[in-house]
């Protein structure tokens, strides 16, 4: 089935808002499951859901497999189990804010690290684009600290997660670049297998998964089919089909979105934000457009009208 262009754009959209969701979703696993396991089951329900609909499709082949095994391991232990992990590992003396911050900083890794393999530097209007919404995140994140002059202490944790949003920078280029001959649906498959493996050898180190697993409420367990299927399987898909469409540059623009979307669900939940957080939200979907181009164009329509 061909995907247009806006198309993608949208399903980028709605995998950001599966992943601003699993903030709210991952309260609830890890309330009764050590956060390994709670991880490990996510990804192990994602798996296996991924290649039952292969299977039932009649998609599931080695051929890509063959070809890019190196590349599935590598953006699998980078992009799935050690994005998660770190984030996991950072929050234990980090702050949601200021990792939320350090997170918000991926599209531009990303755009710096595609110019660097294309030995080409990204359009001003992009790089623009992804400032302003940097700058509107960090107003909703920091409740306005950023332009009162408020400081964020930054601490061990804060490096490691940093250390992860380059690794989530580094799967959404190499998505790309590093794999040939693979439909999205595969690449989506086959990378998540391996980050399942490791999150899972992991859990077996660190905790006792089974143990866990079996003393968990279904509320937990449920939080963890969500996050298996729509917050994994989908979001992942959905990102990777936007990758292989748009590009990492214009796609990786769209993680911005991640906090807004986990602040609505907050909204849900009761928590109503403060103007601060309105603000910032506008400026940051205004930095969206405009590094997407939807700005320009729409400037250009009205010159000629």
């Amino acid at each position: 089935m061909k995907i247009s262009p806006k198309t993608a754009a949208l399903l980028t959209l709605l995998a950001t808002f599966f992943w601003g969701s699993n903030f709210q979703a991952t309260r609830v696993a890890i309330s009764t499951v050590q956060p390994w396991s709670a991880s490990a089951e996510r990804f192990l329900i994602a798996v296996i859901a991924i290649f039952i609909y292969m299977s039932f499709k009649k998609l599931v082949t080695y051929n890509a497999l063959k070809k890019n095994i190196v590349a599935f391991i590598f953006l699998g232990a980078i992009g799935v189990a050690g994005f998660n992990g770190a984030l996991f590992v950072g929050l234990q003396t980090s702050s949601p804010v200021t990792a939320a911050l350090i997170m918000a900083t991926t599209p531009i890794s990303a755009n710096l690290l595609e110019a660097i393999i294309s030995k080409k530097m990204p359009q001003l209007i992009r790089l623009l684009g992804m400032l302003v919404s940097l700058f509107g995140v960090s107003m909703v994140i920091s409740n306005g600290e950023v332009v009162t002059g408020g400081t964020l202490n930054f601490s061990y944790g804060d490096i490691i997660i940093f250390v992860g949003s380059l690794g989530w920078s580094v799967y959404t280029v190499g998505t790309r670049a590093m794999v040939t001959d693979s439909t999205p649906l595969e690449t989506t498959a086959w990378t998540m297998f391996f980050g399942a493996l490791l999150l899972t050898a992991i859990a077996f180190m660190y905790e006792q998964p089974f143990s866990s697993l079996a003393a968990a409420t279904m509320a937990s367990h449920l939080a963890g089919l969500y996050m298996g299927i729509a917050g994994s399987v989908l979001a992942y898909l959905f990102w990777v089909i936007g990758i292989s469409i748009r590009g990492p540059g214009k796609t990786s623009v769209f993680f911005n979105f991640v906090p807004l979307f986990a602040i609505l669900v907050q909204i849900m939940s009761g928590t109503v934000p403060g103007i601060i957080q309105i603000i910032g939200s506008i400026i940051t979907i205004f930095g969206v457009l405009l590094g997407q181009g939807q700005l320009s164009g729409l400037l250009k329509k009205q010159v000629l009208v």
